[in-house]
């Protein structure tokens, strides 16, 4: 899977890079995907809770703000296997 990571307003270190490949690596597991889109955001840097993370993967989408990025990542990576799991009771 080709993993796009885009950081907005600022440069993503390759810690945060490789913490990223590694989560939504995980994901391959339980959907087929060509790709997914990581998009890393501060939104109002003097407030807590100003990390937001949106992934796009095979379709689904979910979105998470918290105060790192490490956590938002989690977040979003628990949210989408959340809709995969419902995806796949539905079928």
């Amino acid at each position: 899977m080709k993993i796009t990571i885009q950081s907005i307003k600022f440069d993503a270190t390759e810690k945060l890079t490789e913490y990223t490949e590694k989560k939504i690596g995980k994901l391959e597991r339980f959907i087929e995907a060509e790709s997914a889109e990581v998009v890393f955001k501060v939104t109002k840097p003097q407030t807590a809770n100003n990390k937001e993370v949106t992934l796009k993967i095979g379709g689904l989408h979910a979105e998470k703000v918290a105060d790192t990025f490490e956590e938002a990542i989690d977040g979003v990576v628990d949210a989408i296997k959340t809709q995969i799991e419902k995806k796949k009771n539905k079928v």
